[in-house]
């Protein structure tokens, strides 16, 4: 009988911190888990308020099998009005289920996972679908993802090009340039939107809630990438004259993502091209001569796989806070 634990907030980055590259490995293993069907997924479950439209706590269970072999769930509030007092506006929790027997193991404060499995996912679709050379990032919204894709960038890349930074909240852009030119040195500055989206590399960090970057005004270049992590910020004709690299085709297509309203716009899913898991698997084949949008609807498999991995550590490490009546008489 598996007792139960609790890891804390600052055990979780103690643990995640220095092991970037370890965690985008994590990311594509599960990726590819889930390629070959060893692994469940089902529709994430949005509790939304009437009285606060803008709010909502998102529930993804999950089953990742592999290495891992660990079911669980997690649920992620994202509360935007909180910036206004100063607090962050997503928190969230993870539970994973041991396998055998069903019981939950562990409550894992998931805020800095599910930062970090975004950040290793974008940072992966990074080295399998952009330019061999980025001479300058475009970073759109300047919140705490976008300063973890950042350093997961700056982690597996040797470091950051030129950085443009655009947030509606100039006090915001300016504290990402700041972070940036002391954690990692270079040039990062505040720039238009045109001038972030202008770039080799453009990261959509925003809680855009419908479509404002539109063509003609701001179109997308041959051999540009863009990682589509807000997924609501590109016009859907946007998307048809470039190659839509997915995480997962029917988990994207839905809730109103710039992918699912070029669905809408088209009657189609000709406009997709595959899944970043059929690219590193060789299926799929990008062109050249287009832009590529990585639109990553977020994986409840990745939660898995990297707060599994931070509960091994914990443990190994002896930081786990274990509570050994939580469940009380278990026998039958």
């Amino acid at each position: 009988m598996p007792e139960f634990s609790v890891i804390t907030g600052p055990q979780v980055a103690q643990v995640l911190d220095g092991r970037e590259a370890r965690v985008v490995d994590l990311v594509r293993e599960a990726y590819l888990a889930h390629h070959d069907g060893d692994s469940v997924n089902p529709d994430s479950y949005f509790l939304r308020f009437p009285q606060k439209p803008e709010a909502r706590i998102i529930a993804l269970p999950a089953y990742l099998g592999g290495k891992a072999g660990v079911a669980g769930i997690k649920w992620i509030a994202s509360f935007p009005h909180n910036v206004r007092s100063g607090l962050q506006r997503a928190s969230a929790v993870l539970v994973l289920n041991d396998f055998e027997t069903g019981f939950p193991l562990v409550l894992l404060e998931s805020a800095a996972i599910s930062a970090a499995r975004t950040a290793a996912s974008a940072a992966l679709a990074a080295a399998a679908l952009g330019p061999d050379t980025v001479r300058r990032v475009g970073v759109v919204g300047a919140g705490p993802i976008a300063r973890t894709v950042c350093r997961y960038l700056a982690a597996t890349r040797g470091g950051l090009p030129e950085v443009r930074c655009h947030d509606l909240d100039a006090a915001s852009a300016d504290r990402l340039v700041d972070h940036l030119r002391r954690t990692h040195g270079g040039d990062a500055r505040t720039g238009t939107l045109s001038d972030a989206l202008d770039c080799d590399l453009v990261v959509l960090a925003t809680t855009a809630p419908a479509p404002y970057i539109h063509a003609p005004e701001h179109a997308l270049r041959a051999g540009q990438l863009v990682l589509n992590l807000s997924l609501r910020d590109l016009a859907p004709e946007l998307l048809l004259g470039a190659d839509n690299v997915l995480d997962d085709v029917e988990h994207c297509l839905k809730a109103a993502t710039s992918p699912h309203l070029a669905e809408q716009l088209t009657g189609g899913r000709d406009f997709v091209t595959g899944t970043l898991a059929g690219v590193l698997r060789g299926e799929v084949r990008l062109d050249a001569g287009r832009p590529t949008v990585f639109s990553p609807f977020g994986l409840g498999v990745l939660d898995l796989a990297v707060g599994h991995h931070v509960y091994r550590t914990a443990a190994e490490d002896g930081l786990l806070l274990t509570l050994p009546d939580f469940f009380g008489d278990t026998a039958r």
